[in-house]
């Protein structure tokens, strides 16, 4: 004869309780959010709201708001104006990107070697990145004046006849694309610096007992285990060139014969010249959506060339 044992069934009290204790603990999450959640809340995503309800709508900023539906979408898409403005975007994406992190990749590994000074240089890099915008702007416009700036004048002594930069139509872009990477090399300075600094010494240890030149180490070695810092720079820095406005506003303001004018800073003459709230509502929208866009197809696109671990 055997003996079967049978374990005691939980209490039904126990299984009442679990609801209870889950809601406790969305009790606490929620307590802990509330600090962050509430600004969030408040300041991005109530505004938000707003910016959608007022794009549909026509709305001069003084009197009452006339619905207008999808209206202001559709003239925008088919307004060249506002093309030229992606298309400009675009422009200074091209030229901004690949400068601003080949410049602060040479930047990181220079001060990732011992040499004198490391600590200072690297704070001397970085100051431009905490500098108000309004000044680098104001101060890269003095640089390439045309008539008295320092950049023609050192260009003129070498024998070279300067550009007319922000005043030219064919140099204004370039003027800003180059103020724009100046101030932010030292942020992606650090950020490559740090992903530099994480990569273990063996791996190049090994490599160089394999006999594998400085270029090879370069190309198999630091540059698929910077991959990670690589794709948040890249990120970082997209949305950030999609979002260009206070160089290009106090530069250029959007000129000459705007060569210049911007997506945000179509948003801005919409708003303050125009007084089409409605207009530059819905095309900050569409500028949303496409940053979105490009944002989710480089989360999906970084599985093929980025090596974690």
């Amino acid at each position: 004869m055997t003996v079967t044992e049978t374990r005691p069934k939980a209490p039904a009290v126990t299984a009442r309780r679990a609801p209870r204790r889950r809601l406790r603990y969305a009790g606490t999450v929620a307590f802990f959010l509330l600090p962050s959640a509430i600004p969030l809340t408040l300041f991005t995503l109530i505004p938000m709201a707003g910016s959608l309800w007022t794009s549909l709508h026509e709305w001069n900023l003084i009197t009452p708001m006339r619905w207008v539906g999808l209206a202001n979408y559709a003239e925008l898409l088919g307004d060249p104006g506002t093309r030229a403005a992606f298309l400009h975007t675009l422009y200074f994406i091209a030229g901004y990107l690949p400068l601003v992190y080949v410049g602060g990749l040479g930047l990181a590994m220079l001060l990732n070697t011992a040499m004198p000074g490391r600590a200072l240089l690297r704070g001397v890099y970085f100051l431009p990145v905490v500098t108000s915008w309004v000044v680098v702007a104001l101060m890269w416009k003095w640089l390439l004046n045309p008539a008295s700036g320092v950049v023609n004048q050192v260009l003129g002594a070498l024998g070279v006849q300067g550009p007319g930069w922000w005043t030219d139509p064919d140099w204004a872009m370039p003027s800003v694309i180059l103020a724009s990477a100046w101030k932010d090399l030292g942020f992606v300075m650090i950020i490559l610096l740090a992903g530099l600094q994480a990569i273990p010494k063996e791996f190049h240890e090994a490599a160089m007992v394999d006999g594998a030149s400085a270029w090879r180490r370069f190309r198999h070695v630091t540059l698929p285990l910077l991959s990670p810092s690589t794709f948040f720079v890249v990120v970082i820095s997209l949305i950030n060139g999609f979002q260009v406005f206070d160089q290009v506003h106090v530069m250029t303001g959007g000129g000459p014969a705007g060569a210049t004018e911007v997506v945000v800073e179509q948003v801005y003459t919409f708003t303050f010249q125009y007084q089409k709230a409605g207009a530059a509502s819905a095309l900050s929208w569409l500028l949303f959506a496409v940053v979105l866009l490009v944002t989710l197809v480089q989360v999906r696109g970084q599985r093929r060339w980025v090596t974690y671990g």
